[in-house]
């Protein structure tokens, strides 16, 4: 087969998703410094990152098994529609100076609903339109984007905002979201085979058998539940991470906003260089390895910037450039290996209970680290976060279970209808 050939589809949708990304990281920008312009008030922010959340943690696995279940090219295709529909809808309330609080509430909630929908079906579409031995690499480049998202995000939205009303960077927002819509209008995405069950019977399986399906797979298989709960721990310890380190720089540093951007910056340029690693060169052949090593290297970055001495703040900004590489190393093969690993029509429900459990700490550990920073300073979480991501990836290396996630023999017994050639490729 001629992988540069069989790759076209794929990266034709890639690229109109990852322009429409480029948008709404300018409009999700925008939205917020217009709530902080106009109100002023925390609370007020805070519930809209609070309303952002909601969808993916609460309605994540629900909207996992419609994925499985409907086609995911039209899953994307309307989740994609549906967002552009409801900002083209708030630009003309902004237009007609009818805009409430709320309104913009509402968009933020659509746009996760959206997100719910969208992430699931495009993750598990990858694995059917890229060939296994490419997957590391693709994931690789979407670090890149992501990165890359994480430094033009906030300048580009400035930048409009300064030459364009509110209603005309939603509208920019409405023309990006157009190049992700319209490829899925004449590109082939591949749907997973049917169950054994669905061939014999000739009838889908019910919805909420299908969750239970879903969850059962998960809990047979311990390499999966080892792989999300190291999530869990990572995301729950590092989240509160990125909402602390203004006052890390303010406080302990002494910095200002041009020292906090430039920490920003290099957490998103290390994405990008992480990425673009990664991407040159795919990982260990184990690709769990890779992302335990990366664990380890991320944790380190992340102390760093904690044991950095007041006076150094340049040795805190090194921390964050290696914290930033080392996050492409851990997430990408860790994509990689759920788009081997899980069954094809599985990977929705799976894909979505992950982001969902992973999303839910962010959250908790916000409630925890908020409070013990008041009381110890900043400074401390840093260092206790880094020492225990490090020791996270450490662990991950004595686990047999985890070690063999890739491994088709650590598929579930209970799983009848896996034939042959469904089976893991490693």
């Amino acid at each position: 087969m001629n992988n540069s050939k069989s790759l076209r589809p794929f990266f034709i949708i890639w690229s109109g998703q990852a322009l429409s990304l480029v948008g709404s990281a300018a409009v999700q920008f925008a939205l917020v410094w217009w709530l902080t312009q106009e109100t002023g008030s925390a609370t007020i922010l805070a519930t809209a990152s609070l309303v952002a959340f909601v969808p993916q943690v609460l309605l994540g696995p629900f909207a996992g098994v419609l994925v499985d279940r409907w086609s995911r090219r039209w899953t994307m295709f309307l989740a994609d529609g549906g967002i552009a529909l409801a900002t083209l809808l708030l630009a003309y309330l902004f237009w007609t100076e009818s805009i409430q609080i709320w309104h913009i509430y509402v968009l933020m909630f659509v746009r996760s609903l959206g997100g719910a929908f969208h992430g699931p079906a495009m993750q598990a579409s990858t694995s059917l339109m890229v060939p296994h031995e490419h997957l590391t690499r693709v994931q690789g480049i979407n670090q890149m984007l992501e990165g890359g998202l994480g430094i033009i995000g906030a300048p580009l939205g400035a930048l409009l905002l300064a030459a364009l009303p509110m209603q005309g960077i939603l509208a920019v927002d409405v023309v990006t979201a157009l190049f992700a819509i319209i490829p899925l209008l004449f590109v082939a995405v591949p749907q997973p085979e049917k169950s054994a069950e669905e061939v014999l019977t000739g009838q889908k399986t019910p919805y909420w058998t299908q969750l239970r399906q879903g969850l059962a797979y998960v809990w047979a298989w311990p390499g999966i539940l080892m792989l999300m709960l190291l999530a869990m721990l990572v995301n729950f310890v590092l989240t509160p991470v990125i909402s602390l380190l203004p006052l890390l720089v303010s406080d302990y540093f002494g910095g200002g906003a041009w020292e906090f951007g430039l920490m920003q910056s290099m957490f998103g340029v290390g994405i990008i260089v992480g990425g673009l690693a990664l991407g040159a060169w795919g990982g260990f052949k184990k690709r769990i390895f890779t992302s335990l090593v990366g664990m380890v290297g991320l944790g380190v970055g992340i102390s760093l910037i904690g044991l950095a001495p007041a006076n150094l703040f340049w040795l805190a900004v090194v921390g964050g450039f290696v914290g930033g590489s080392m996050i492409a190393m851990v997430n990408g093969p860790v994509r990689a290996i759920l788009q081997i690993a899980v069954a094809p029509d599985m990977q929705g429900r799976v894909m979505s209970l992950i982001v969902s459990l992973a999303t839910a700490m962010t959250p908790l550990g916000l409630m925890l680290a908020g409070p013990l920073a008041d009381q110890f300073g900043v400074r401390p979480w840093f260092i206790v976060a880094g020492v225990a991501t490090v020791l996270v990836g450490l662990s991950g290396f004595l686990i047999p279970a985890l070690l063999n996630v890739e491994d088709g023999r650590s598929a579930p017994a209970n799983r009848p209808e896996l034939t042959t050639d469904q089976l893991p490729i490693t």
